[in-house]
């Protein structure tokens, strides 16, 4: 068991910093890759009121912190820590170049942290581990 949460905390940094980077580059890294146009962003899904890349992408990060992390007293650190990066990353596009603040971005980023973060409790609730 120590060895699959010490997969999942590899795993859960190196998202942090994968994320981190496609957050802060000015740009779309992904675009270059995929249309090679680093001012074109790719989509997984259509957005709907808030933006589903975002929320995929903090679902996937939420899960990988809350495997790392489950049945540790650095479970509640987490959470902030994940609702403050959620924020923070989103306002820095305000001053980062070719890149834009949008609401629907910043709930998308809360909405994919909140997911998980209500499963998590609602089976640790009904479920013994």
């Amino acid at each position: 068991m120590n060895k699959l949460k010490n997969f999942f905390k590899i795993g859960f940094y190196s998202a942090n910093i994968i994320l981190i980077t496609l957050y802060l580059f000015p740009g779309s890294i992904l675009g270059c890759f995929v249309y090679e146009d680093c001012y074109k962003q790719p989509q997984i899904t259509r957005d709907f009121i808030i933006s589903t890349n975002h929320v995929y992408a903090f679902i996937l990060l939420t899960c990988l912190g809350v495997f790392s992390f489950h049945n540790t007293k650095k479970i509640n650190f987490l959470y902030v820590y994940l609702f403050l990066l959620s924020t923070i990353l989103e306002l820095l596009h305000i001053i980062i170049p070719n890149r834009g603040f949008e609401i629907g971005d910043l709930f998308g980023n809360i909405v994919g942290v909140i997911l998980v973060i209500f499963i998590y409790k609602t089976v640790i609730r009904y479920v013994k581990t």
